[in-house]
């Protein structure tokens, strides 16, 4: 039975450790049932921070694509300054990052370090690995109310700040980042969107942007811990991938970290407490080919456990939020 032909508000499936779950039947159309449900499941996530929806039977990436079309208010989102590759099965619509299958991704907000980010994130799983990688959500607000006070009163006085290094070896490369090689336009950018650059001799840049951690959610107006701090500094890298590339790079030239917003390092202690407030926080469910998943991504964090065997699960991006509009602690100079 669709959401859409019931006269009650659909059940949600609330369990300790898992996100909310609406089971569904599958669809003819899943199209169409995207389209006629569409208000229904946003309703959900406003409510819960995230739904995923089970049973619905998603089939391929031509349908995945439409439905995410459905599900849009505005569009699909053109992915900018990513911080590793994706393969792009429409415009707007990619694969999840290209990570290490063995390593995790730790739980972040979407481009949280950018002016203008994605207010909705969808998911859609069409094959589900033999193990793991799952998509693990945690509440943005209870981890903001779990970190000790003093640390949150620093960054919501400093912010926080990304320093990257790109080069043509590891990570995005600045034509990835920035969709073009023009160092003209690549500066023009920079000044629009409050980002510090230098050009290195060797060809590659050097950028920094510093943005507010704590913001407030622009619909229900909660205080949200919203960054990407824990997952983007160096302590997060496996050891023996950070040596290398302190080896290879010197402790500067690090495809990418976060400091406080200050300029001060951010310790391994830091990341590890948050990593662990993360931890506690993590609601999770093993992927099954067919599943949807809708993530508000300023009330929700979300991550992507290791993996063993083939998993595809195909992102969209939605739904654009300015940072002014969510009472930033921290102020920026663009444009």
């Amino acid at each position: 039975m669709s959401i859409s032909s019931q006269t009650a508000r659909p059940e949600v499936d609330l369990q300790s450790g898992k996100p909310p779950i609406l089971h569904t039947k599958p669809a003819d159309d899943a199209v169409r049932w995207a389209a006629e449900n569409r208000a229904a499941l946003r309703a959900m996530v406003t409510e819960h921070g995230s739904v995923l929806i089970r049973g619905l039977g998603l089939r391929d990436a031509a349908e995945t694509v439409a439905v995410f079309h459905q599900l849009a208010r505005t569009g699909l989102m053109t992915e900018r300054e990513a911080f590793a590759s994706r393969q792009t099965y429409a415009e707007g619509v990619y694969s999840s990052s290209n990570w290490p299958p063995s390593q995790p991704m730790c739980m972040h907000h979407e481009l949280s370090y950018r002016l203008e980010f994605p207010g909705l994130m969808l998911f859609a799983c069409l094959s589900a690995p033999i193990e793991g990688g799952a998509t693990g959500v945690a509440d943005s607000a209870a981890v903001l109310d779990a970190l000790p006070g003093d640390l949150v009163e620093r960054l919501e006085r400093e912010g926080w700040m990304l320093v990257r290094n790109y080069n043509e070896e590891i990570g995005t490369s600045i034509a990835e980042a920035f969709g073009t090689e023009d160092r003209d336009a690549i500066e023009s950018y920079c000044h629009a969107n409050a980002i510090e650059f230098e050009w290195r001799s060797d060809g590659g840049l050097r950028t920094g942007q510093r943005r507010s951690a704590v913001v407030r959610h622009p619909v229900t107006g909660q205080r949200c811990w919203f960054n990407q701090i824990a997952f983007l500094n160096e302590w997060t890298l496996d050891p023996e991938v950070h040596e290398f590339l302190i080896d290879t790079y010197g402790a500067e030239g690090l495809p990418f970290t976060t400091r406080f917003g200050g300029g001060d390092p951010i310790g391994e202690d830091v990341v590890q407490l948050l990593t662990e407030t993360y931890k506690a926080n993590t609601m999770r469910e093993p992927w099954q080919a067919g599943d949807l998943m809708l993530v508000d991504n300023i009330h929700s964090a979300h991550s992507r456990e290791p993996f063993t065997g083939p998993r595809e699960v195909l992102v969209g991006m939605v739904d654009p939020v300015r940072l002014a509009d969510c009472s930033p602690t921290v102020k920026v100079n663009a444009g």
